[in-house]
């Protein structure tokens, strides 16, 4: 466990900065099985999550909503068989902010336990 998947996300106005070269280099390191893709000119952070089947995939993916929900920041969600991908950013800011690591860290929480991971 570490202290970013204790952690709520803050409002993030457009005019939030985004997540300095310093941060982000400490920051990733506390989401280890993350990828950072460049789309559009912006960073997003991705995870492939393996499932069972299409029931359990959506499961999980039902279950990040929840939690997207809960803290007023949604990630893209590609939901198919056996695999859910997520995908964190800041829409306002067009890029990454410490709400998306924050995000990232809940989302391994839940995948720790749900149901029919590979």
């Amino acid at each position: 466990m570490n202290a970013l998947n204790q952690a709520h996300c803050e409002a993030c106005r457009a005019d939030a900065p985004k997540v300095t070269d310093e941060e982000l280099a400490v920051l990733i390191r506390e989401i280890p099985d993350w990828n950072i893709e460049v789309r559009d000119g912006h960073m997003e952070l991705e995870r492939v999550f393996l499932f069972k089947n299409f029931k359990h995939a959506l499961a999980f993916t039902n279950a990040i909503g929840e939690i997207a929900e809960a803290e007023g920041h949604h990630p893209g969600l590609l939901t198919e068989w056996g695999k859910v991908t997520v995908t964190w950013w800041s829409h306002s800011i067009k890029g990454l902010h410490r709400n998306d690591f924050i995000m990232c860290a809940r989302t391994d929480e839940v995948a720790k336990t749900a149901e029919g991971r590979k």
